[in-house]
Protein backbone atom coordinates (compact mmCIF):
# COMPACT_ATOMS: atom_id res chain seq x y z
CA UNK A 1 0.00 0.00 0.00
CA UNK A 2 1.13 4.09 -0.99
CA UNK A 3 1.90 5.70 2.17
CA UNK A 4 -0.12 9.36 1.74
CA UNK A 5 3.89 10.56 2.33
CA UNK A 6 5.71 8.86 0.18
CA UNK A 7 3.06 8.79 -2.64
CA UNK A 8 3.75 12.39 -3.37
CA UNK A 9 6.68 12.19 -3.47
CA UNK A 10 7.58 9.75 -7.07
CA UNK A 11 3.79 10.89 -8.43
CA UNK A 12 4.56 12.58 -11.87
CA UNK A 13 8.37 11.29 -12.21
CA UNK A 14 9.91 9.18 -14.37
CA UNK A 15 12.02 6.51 -13.62
CA UNK A 16 14.72 4.09 -15.87
CA UNK A 17 15.89 0.88 -14.29
CA UNK A 18 18.06 -0.73 -16.57
CA UNK A 19 18.05 -4.88 -16.43
CA UNK A 20 14.55 -4.03 -14.76
CA UNK A 21 12.84 -7.09 -15.90
CA UNK A 22 13.92 -10.00 -13.45
CA UNK A 23 15.35 -10.18 -10.31
CA UNK A 24 16.75 -7.17 -8.94
CA UNK A 25 15.81 -5.17 -11.33
CA UNK A 26 12.33 -5.70 -11.29
CA UNK A 27 11.74 -5.35 -7.31
CA UNK A 28 13.26 -1.78 -7.84
CA UNK A 29 10.72 -1.29 -10.54
CA UNK A 30 7.70 -2.71 -8.81
CA UNK A 31 8.51 -0.47 -5.84
CA UNK A 32 9.35 2.56 -7.49
CA UNK A 33 5.57 1.89 -9.68
CA UNK A 34 4.12 1.15 -6.50
CA UNK A 35 5.27 4.64 -5.03
CA UNK A 36 3.99 6.73 -7.80
CA UNK A 37 6.52 6.67 -10.55
CA UNK A 38 6.00 5.93 -14.32
CA UNK A 39 8.91 3.45 -14.72
CA UNK A 40 10.73 2.51 -18.20
CA UNK A 41 12.41 -1.40 -17.84
CA UNK A 42 15.00 -2.04 -19.87
CA UNK A 43 16.73 -5.03 -21.34
CA UNK A 44 18.27 -6.93 -24.01
CA UNK A 45 15.10 -9.53 -24.48
CA UNK A 46 12.37 -8.13 -25.89
CA UNK A 47 9.80 -10.60 -24.90
CA UNK A 48 10.84 -10.46 -21.25
CA UNK A 49 11.07 -6.65 -21.37
CA UNK A 50 7.92 -6.48 -22.56
CA UNK A 51 6.02 -9.14 -20.24
CA UNK A 52 8.05 -7.30 -17.12
CA UNK A 53 6.35 -4.00 -18.02
CA UNK A 54 2.81 -5.23 -18.74
CA UNK A 55 2.73 -6.92 -15.16
CA UNK A 56 3.81 -3.48 -13.49
CA UNK A 57 1.12 -2.07 -15.29
CA UNK A 58 -2.42 -1.34 -14.23
CA UNK A 59 -4.95 1.72 -14.47
CA UNK A 60 -3.31 3.49 -11.75
CA UNK A 61 0.16 3.54 -12.92
CA UNK A 62 2.29 3.01 -16.49
CA UNK A 63 5.01 1.15 -16.94
CA UNK A 64 6.76 1.09 -20.36
CA UNK A 65 9.13 -1.56 -21.83
CA UNK A 66 12.07 -0.62 -23.81
CA UNK A 67 14.43 -2.80 -25.63
CA UNK A 68 17.99 -1.24 -24.80
CA UNK A 69 21.97 -3.18 -24.34
CA UNK A 70 23.72 -0.57 -22.37
CA UNK A 71 26.99 -2.00 -23.97
CA UNK A 72 25.54 -0.44 -26.95
CA UNK A 73 26.33 3.46 -27.18
CA UNK A 74 23.87 3.97 -30.02
CA UNK A 75 21.22 1.99 -28.19
CA UNK A 76 21.67 4.30 -25.26
CA UNK A 77 21.45 7.24 -27.13
CA UNK A 78 18.51 6.26 -28.88
CA UNK A 79 16.41 5.55 -26.05
CA UNK A 80 17.88 9.16 -24.22
CA UNK A 81 16.24 10.99 -27.28
CA UNK A 82 13.13 8.87 -26.87
CA UNK A 83 12.50 9.14 -23.66
CA UNK A 84 13.21 12.98 -24.57
CA UNK A 85 10.57 13.18 -27.25
CA UNK A 86 7.58 10.60 -25.14
CA UNK A 87 8.05 12.06 -21.78
CA UNK A 88 10.31 15.10 -21.77
CA UNK A 89 12.27 14.36 -18.01
CA UNK A 90 13.89 11.73 -15.87
CA UNK A 91 13.52 11.82 -12.52
CA UNK A 92 15.39 8.72 -11.45
CA UNK A 93 18.00 6.68 -13.05
CA UNK A 94 18.29 2.92 -11.59
CA UNK A 95 21.42 1.48 -13.11
CA UNK A 96 21.51 -2.14 -12.22
CA UNK A 97 22.00 -3.80 -15.53
CA UNK A 98 25.24 -6.16 -14.83
CA UNK A 99 26.70 -9.66 -15.08
CA UNK A 100 28.82 -11.49 -13.03
CA UNK A 101 31.53 -12.95 -15.22
CA UNK A 102 33.10 -16.49 -14.73
CA UNK A 103 34.50 -17.90 -11.49
CA UNK A 104 37.73 -18.17 -12.94
CA UNK A 105 41.34 -17.66 -10.98
CA UNK A 106 42.53 -14.14 -13.08
CA UNK A 107 45.38 -15.37 -15.37
CA UNK A 108 42.84 -18.01 -16.41
CA UNK A 109 40.63 -15.30 -17.75
CA UNK A 110 39.93 -14.93 -21.47
CA UNK A 111 40.27 -11.22 -22.19
CA UNK A 112 36.99 -11.30 -24.09
CA UNK A 113 35.55 -12.15 -20.35
CA UNK A 114 37.02 -9.08 -19.10
CA UNK A 115 35.90 -7.01 -21.54
CA UNK A 116 32.19 -8.86 -21.88
CA UNK A 117 32.29 -8.02 -17.65
CA UNK A 118 33.69 -4.38 -17.85
CA UNK A 119 31.59 -3.01 -21.36
CA UNK A 120 28.52 -4.03 -19.12
CA UNK A 121 29.03 -2.99 -15.95
CA UNK A 122 31.09 0.10 -16.38
CA UNK A 123 31.15 1.52 -19.82
CA UNK A 124 27.40 0.32 -19.50
CA UNK A 125 26.55 2.89 -16.67
CA UNK A 126 28.31 5.67 -18.60
CA UNK A 127 26.46 5.05 -21.70
CA UNK A 128 23.63 5.38 -20.01
CA UNK A 129 24.41 8.49 -17.49
CA UNK A 130 25.93 10.00 -20.94
CA UNK A 131 22.14 9.72 -22.24
CA UNK A 132 19.78 10.34 -19.14
CA UNK A 133 21.88 13.30 -17.19
CA UNK A 134 21.03 15.89 -19.76
CA UNK A 135 17.24 14.81 -19.52
CA UNK A 136 18.07 15.27 -15.52
CA UNK A 137 19.28 18.73 -15.76
CA UNK A 138 16.41 19.94 -18.10
CA UNK A 139 14.03 18.64 -15.80
CA UNK A 140 15.97 20.65 -12.89
CA UNK A 141 17.37 17.77 -10.79
CA UNK A 142 17.37 13.74 -9.82
CA UNK A 143 18.66 10.49 -8.82
CA UNK A 144 21.03 8.24 -10.13
CA UNK A 145 21.29 5.30 -8.13
CA UNK A 146 24.30 2.60 -9.33
CA UNK A 147 23.97 -1.05 -8.18
CA UNK A 148 27.09 -2.45 -7.12
CA UNK A 149 28.11 -5.38 -5.13
CA UNK A 150 30.12 -5.57 -1.80
CA UNK A 151 32.26 -7.27 -3.92
CA UNK A 152 33.30 -3.59 -4.86
CA UNK A 153 34.15 -3.17 -1.38
CA UNK A 154 35.91 -6.29 -0.35
CA UNK A 155 38.78 -8.74 -2.13
CA UNK A 156 37.02 -11.59 -3.97
CA UNK A 157 38.81 -14.26 -5.04
CA UNK A 158 38.33 -16.29 -8.05
CA UNK A 159 36.06 -12.95 -9.00
CA UNK A 160 39.05 -10.46 -9.53
CA UNK A 161 37.37 -9.17 -12.52
CA UNK A 162 34.12 -8.99 -11.23
CA UNK A 163 35.39 -7.43 -8.17
CA UNK A 164 37.46 -4.64 -10.28
CA UNK A 165 34.46 -3.74 -12.18
CA UNK A 166 32.38 -3.10 -9.24
CA UNK A 167 35.45 -1.37 -7.54
CA UNK A 168 35.38 0.75 -10.81
CA UNK A 169 32.13 1.31 -10.60
CA UNK A 170 32.02 2.73 -7.16
CA UNK A 171 34.82 5.34 -8.30
CA UNK A 172 32.96 6.43 -11.10
CA UNK A 173 30.27 7.20 -8.97
CA UNK A 174 31.61 9.10 -5.88
CA UNK A 175 32.98 11.45 -8.76
CA UNK A 176 30.41 11.76 -10.65
CA UNK A 177 28.64 12.89 -7.81
CA UNK A 178 30.65 15.69 -7.02
CA UNK A 179 30.16 17.05 -10.68
CA UNK A 180 26.45 17.17 -10.21
CA UNK A 181 25.51 18.36 -6.98
CA UNK A 182 25.69 21.80 -8.46
CA UNK A 183 22.71 20.33 -10.68
CA UNK A 184 20.59 18.93 -7.82
CA UNK A 185 21.06 15.42 -9.10
CA UNK A 186 22.52 13.14 -6.29
CA UNK A 187 24.33 10.19 -7.71
CA UNK A 188 24.43 7.13 -4.49
CA UNK A 189 25.84 3.55 -4.60
CA UNK A 190 24.15 0.90 -3.41
CA UNK A 191 26.80 -2.10 -2.57
CA UNK A 192 24.04 -5.26 -2.04
CA UNK A 193 25.77 -8.89 -0.66
CA UNK A 194 24.59 -11.97 -2.20
CA UNK A 195 21.18 -12.17 -2.85
CA UNK A 196 18.37 -14.53 -4.12
CA UNK A 197 17.49 -14.21 -7.34
CA UNK A 198 16.12 -16.75 -10.14
CA UNK A 199 19.55 -16.42 -12.17
CA UNK A 200 22.29 -15.61 -9.89
CA UNK A 201 22.90 -18.67 -7.68
CA UNK A 202 25.04 -18.88 -4.93
CA UNK A 203 26.26 -22.37 -4.38
CA UNK A 204 26.65 -23.62 -0.92
CA UNK A 205 24.47 -20.52 0.61
CA UNK A 206 21.60 -21.22 2.34
CA UNK A 207 18.74 -18.70 0.11
CA UNK A 208 16.43 -18.65 3.30
CA UNK A 209 19.22 -16.31 4.76
CA UNK A 210 20.29 -14.66 1.73
CA UNK A 211 19.09 -10.67 0.69
CA UNK A 212 15.76 -10.51 -1.62
CA UNK A 213 15.09 -8.23 -4.82
CA UNK A 214 12.63 -6.61 -2.38
CA UNK A 215 15.46 -5.65 0.44
CA UNK A 216 17.47 -3.83 -2.11
CA UNK A 217 14.19 -1.95 -3.66
CA UNK A 218 13.63 -0.83 0.17
CA UNK A 219 17.19 0.97 -0.20
CA UNK A 220 16.55 2.26 -3.83
CA UNK A 221 13.03 3.67 -2.28
CA UNK A 222 14.64 5.68 0.67
CA UNK A 223 17.49 7.33 -1.66
CA UNK A 224 15.18 8.38 -3.91
CA UNK A 225 12.76 9.95 -1.64
CA UNK A 226 15.27 11.78 0.53
CA UNK A 227 14.56 15.12 1.65
CA UNK A 228 16.33 17.50 -0.50
CA UNK A 229 18.77 18.32 2.11
CA UNK A 230 20.38 14.74 2.46
CA UNK A 231 22.52 12.97 0.31
CA UNK A 232 23.20 9.52 1.01
CA UNK A 233 25.83 8.44 -1.63
CA UNK A 234 26.83 4.91 -0.15
CA UNK A 235 24.52 1.87 1.33
CA UNK A 236 26.12 -1.40 2.11
CA UNK A 237 23.51 -3.82 2.07
CA UNK A 238 24.24 -6.93 4.21
CA UNK A 239 21.89 -10.09 5.35
CA UNK A 240 21.17 -10.28 9.32
CA UNK A 241 22.48 -13.93 9.45
CA UNK A 242 25.71 -14.85 7.27
CA UNK A 243 24.14 -17.38 4.26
Amino acid sequence: MISRFAAPVLAGSVAVVTGGSRGIGFGISARLAELGSTVVITGRNADRVQAAARQLSTQQRTCDGIVCDVTDLDGATALGAHLRGKYGRVDILVNNAGIGGPTSLLHELSPDAWDEIFNTNVRGVFYMMRAIVPLMMTAGGGHVVNISSLAGKNPLARGAAYSASKWALNGLSYSVAEELRQHNIRVSVVCPGSVDTEFSPHQGKDPGKMLRPEDVAHVVAMLVTQRPQAFVSEVLLQPTQKP
